[in-house]
């Protein structure tokens, strides 16, 4: 080969390897392309998922809030007695804002807004202070925007069993945020909406489980609700403010003093019921038998066709026993009086007791068949956080919390509501 065939040979050769490394380097590009396109529908499809999730998370909260607002507010009711101030509106400042805030992320629009709505969520935020001092605000104080670690993690475990979550919903939670953390970084705006996400989960998994979001009473059929409860739980205050609400909402009402073997509960039933307009049905003698009282408001309840009968029940006997066996007589009663009427059950527990409202919760949940539970006291206390215990550990439905003394501070559960309130700082 001569020397100008071997200078074409090269010159060819490297025209053919500038040739090829084009091609190569085009189909690189192709193929990076290609990856990049689908990496672009995948995230897409996820973005028009995460929207459809949102939607329908939006339409869901929305519907509950309907729901709610039919049995709180409707310009079709009657109106409230006049010895109930009309509430007046606030300053408009934080608690206004992130009420409003709260409300429209449920759905709500600008013309929906009621004062009573804004001024319930206010007592809710305020209500759960202690709790989220206690709970949430030294986290996020020490979390800034930093990413989760493990040793944060350690501190919100802390806390949450300081606030009287209970160690299984506690657990449940940090393990949920652990695995997250594992997989990815997480930002703390990220780790607080993934909190609550979780809270949000735990409670709403009774509710969802019971097959009914909210409890209201069926038209067209007597419902019976009966109060159970130890004493000083405030489960005779919270009968009263029922009362308010279901007479208020439409209903028509009727309260059977069944609490006889406590005489102050009569009288207080008494005033309750004056001031919703509600009529009491009681027995004035001593001692007089629980089941008989009921047995009268049973009649009375037909007679005058009542959409709901509120039970007031003993909170203590001599033994668990005795109370026990008090509560089997009354539902024997309604059982035979009234066959097909609709019965719940629910347990009043005070959170400011904690960890002994949960035991109380477990003990009922045995022997009482619940179906539900109404959290008072809810303001003033840093235990707010038992309200997630009763849900994963006895894993009964909270159906009505209670943050404040007045008539009206008593409201249907909303799990979006209370987790927002709970962590409002963030």
């Amino acid at each position: 080969m001569s020397n100008t065939d071997s200078d074409n040979s090269k010159e060819w050769a490297a025209q053919a390897y500038a040739l090829l490394k084009k091609r190569q380097e085009e189909q690189k590009q192709e193929l990076q392309k290609q990856e990049e396109q689908k990496q672009e529908l995948q995230k897409q499809e996820e973005q028009k998922q995460e929207l459809q999730k949102q939607e329908e998370q939006k339409q869901e909260l929305q519907k509950q809030e309907e729901q709610k607002q039919a049995l709180i507010n409707s310009n079709n009711l009657p109106e409230p007695p006049q010895t109930i101030p009309e509430t007046e509106l606030g300053e408009f400042d934080d608690n206004f804002t992130w009420s409003a805030m709260v409300l429209a992320a449920q759905g709500k629009n600008i013309n929906q807004i009621s004062i009573d709505e804004i001024d319930w969520l206010t007592k809710l935020r305020r209500g759960l202070e202690e709790t989220r001092k206690g709970f949430v605000t030294d986290l996020l104080d020490k979390l800034g925007d930093d990413p989760l670690t493990p040793e944060s993690l350690d501190d919100l475990e802390t806390l949450l069993i300081r606030a009287d979550v209970g160690i299984d919903s506690t657990d449940k939670v940090i393990r949920s945020l652990r695995k997250k953390l594992n997989e990815e970084v997480v930002g703390g705006e990220e780790g607080i909406k993934f909190l609550k996400n979780e809270l949000k989960l735990i409670i709403d998994k009774p509710i969802k489980n019971s097959g009914t979001d909210l409890l209201v009473p069926q038209k067209g059929k007597l419902n019976v609700w009966l109060l159970v409860g130890v004493n000083g739980v405030g489960k005779t205050t919270t009968l009263g403010k029922l009362a308010f609400l279901s007479s208020r909402s439409n209903y028509k009402t009727l309260i059977a003093a069944a609490d006889t073997f406590r005489a102050a509960a009569v009288e207080q039933l008494k005033v309750w019921g004056q001031r919703s307009n509600v009529d009491v049905i009681s027995n004035q003698s001593k001692n007089a038998d629980p089941a008989a009282v009921v047995f009268d408001a049973i009649n009375s309840a037909k007679k005058r066709n009542v959409d709901l009968l509120l039970v007031d029940t003993a909170g203590r006997l001599q033994t668990k026993n005795n109370l026990m066996d008090e509560l089997a007589k009354i539902k024997k009663i309604i059982d035979k009086k009234a066959p097909d009427a609709i019965v719940e059950s629910l347990l009043v527990l005070d959170a400011s007791q904690g960890q002994n409202g949960l035991k109380q919760a477990k003990s009922f949940a045995k022997s009482a068949n619940l179906s539900g539970a109404i959290i008072t006291k809810l303001d003033g206390t840093s235990r707010g956080g038992v309200s997630l215990a009763v849900s994963e550990e006895v894993n009964l439905p909270i159906r009505f919390i209670g943050a404040g003394e007045g008539i009206k501070d008593l409201r249907p559960f909303n799990s979006y509501e209370f987790v927002e309130a709970l962590l409002a700082d963030k």
